[in-house]
């Protein structure tokens, strides 16, 4: 079954170990194959391609509340989109 992680910043699921129904290999995301897509990244086994997990992409809105609760990646990710914003004015 494909887990569905709707919001990247409140869920530890890189960590989180996955089993794939087709051929029972067991490990986290780290382990697996990453195809990203434009609103999503797709997580596959490594042994069968099998899509185990999917992540949705976050938008601006979640990543600015992230950010504004202290989530470390949510404010780095924030403070590099600011930075691009700053550089296209100039």
């Amino acid at each position: 079954m494909t887990v569905l992680v709707e919001n990247y910043f409140q869920v530890d699921w890189r960590s989180r170990t996955l089993e794939c129904e087709a051929c029972e290999w067991r490990g986290d995301s780290r382990q697996m194959s990453l195809e990203p897509h434009e609103d999503l990244s797709e997580y596959l086994c490594p042994r069968c391609e099998d899509i185990l997990l999917v992540v949705r992409h976050p938008d601006m809105d979640q990543v600015r509340a992230a950010a504004a609760a202290g989530h470390p990646e949510a404010l780095e990710q924030l403070a590099l989109v600011e930075e691009y914003l700053q550089r296209a004015q100039d």
